[in-house]
């Protein structure tokens, strides 16, 4: 019999094998089937469309041009909890709603009206506008090319007359109104372009129809028609200008420049019979179909715009949303993101401009009362600097700052480039894909 190393006798193994059985044979544990994991809940609810407000009376209103309200955390609140915040996604999610189940040819089966078509005529004299003032040969800069600031001015100086063909009645309104169209192309200092431009597009638009220019009945139009030529003008500036991607991580969202085309472009594919979310890898649906939905043609021309293929590579979140059930919570998932990730981003909304038809709340700062200069004489570069009673806006040349701080060479830029070299149809492929 073995024995310990004190000397005590143990048990041999045939009876530890005996033991084992005798003693375990009645107590094996009951199988429990695991209960299924409750599915994940998106802790922030869907933003609802509010209703929207019918127009005051411009003769009520004392139009003035439009400046930055938006200066301390104060100011942050204030608007986040006025009417106007309200006023904005009410417009926003109705042109989302107007589009839904739409293709954009389905536009042009009723007669287009007068106010589109005047909107539409003026994008087209913008694009006209482009011709006369090409780019300056910088060499093979990738960076914003300086010609981009001529070609604002000569919109400024077309502003009057196109105004006057919209119907704005007065001076004092053209000022206000196409101070958002101005600002609708990029910025002047930093020639760069990001979804605050994209949203004072919308605004002027939301400041036509506070004066009824564009009533609820165009919202169909709006949303289809002109903001996807919106788009498409937008592309040919970007790619002309070389305009810089406005912030340090656009690369890593949906474009490197826009939001709302998805948001609109989701709602048009709502209850489509055969285009799913996963259907944005099939490059033959986006060839055949991309040319009537926004969210798929913005999807082909961020691939088209990238020297690398994969949107897993390139355009992560896209690649993420494309495996979302069906539209329905993609385009659930776009109101979140407009709520939280452009109005919800101090470095989106301290440029936000606030006149007479998009008011700023009682008790907002003013620009003068801090000592912030307008934007437009402010320098190069910028960021928010937090003091002892609030937040100033600066600029500085050698901070990485959330809104402007860096130069992002603009991949638009890499593209066209590569074109002049005929590299066009080359991709680098990342290893292991």
């Amino acid at each position: 019999m073995p024995t310990a190393i004190d000397g005590t006798s143990l048990p041999s193994r045939s009876r530890l094998v005996n033991i084992d059985k005798s003693h375990n044979l009645d107590r094996l544990p009951r199988l429990i089937p695991r209960k299924k994991a409750p599915p994940q809940q998106n802790p922030l609810p869907v933003p609802p469309t509010p209703p929207l407000t019918p127009p005051v009376d411009p003769q009520n209103l004392k139009f003035h041009e439009p400046t930055r309200r938006i200066l301390s955390p104060r100011d942050y609140e204030l608007f986040q909890a006025s009417s106007t915040y309200s006023l904005i996604l009410s417009f926003v999610f109705s042109l989302s709603e107007a589009a839904a189940d739409k293709k954009i040819s389905s536009i042009y089966q009723d007669k287009v009206p007068d106010a589109i078509e005047h909107v539409l005529s003026v994008l087209s004299e913008i694009e006209e506008t482009i011709n006369r003032c090409p780019p300056a040969d910088q060499g093979r800069s990738r960076f914003g090319n300086p010609s981009f600031r001529d070609f604002l001015d000569a919109i400024a100086f077309q502003n009057s007359s196109w105004h006057s063909l919209l119907g704005v009645p007065s001076s004092s309104a053209v000022a206000e109104v196409s101070t958002y169209f101005q600002n609708s192309f990029g910025n002047r200092a930093r020639i760069d372009y990001g979804s605050g431009h994209e949203l004072n597009f919308l605004m002027w638009l939301l400041c036509l129809n506070r004066l009824s220019i564009l009533p609820p009945p165009t919202f169909p139009g709006l949303a289809l028609l002109v903001f996807s030529r919106y788009i498409k003008l937008m592309r040919t500036i970007q790619s002309t200008y070389y305009l810089e991607p406005a912030g340090s991580h656009g690369v890593w969202g949906l474009d490197d420049y826009h939001f709302l085309p998805f948001l609109f472009g989701a709602s048009q594919l709502l209850h489509h019979p055969y285009i799913r979310p996963l259907s944005i890898h099939n490059e033959l649906v986006l060839e055949e179909e991309g040319d009537e939905y926004i969210y798929l043609d913005m999807v082909r021309e961020t691939m088209a715009s990238k020297s690398v293929k994969g949107l897993k590579w390139t355009q992560p979140m896209l690649d993420d949303i494309s495996g979302a059930k069906n539209w329905e919570k993609v385009e659930q998932g776009m109101r979140r993101m407009f709520v939280k990730e452009v109005l919800g981003k101090l470095p989106v909304m301290q440029h936000f401009l606030f006149g007479s038809l998009v008011p700023a709340a009682e008790g907002m700062s003013r620009e003068e009362e801090v000592g912030v200069k307008p934007e437009e004489e402010e320098q190069e570069g910028g960021e928010v600097v937090v003091e002892h009673d609030g937040v100033k806006h600066v600029h500085r040349d050698d901070a990485w700052g959330d809104c402007c701080g860096i130069k992002i060479p603009s991949t638009v830029a890499a593209a066209q480039e590569a074109k002049k070299k005929g590299e066009e149809d080359s991709f680098r492929r990342i290893p292991f894909d």
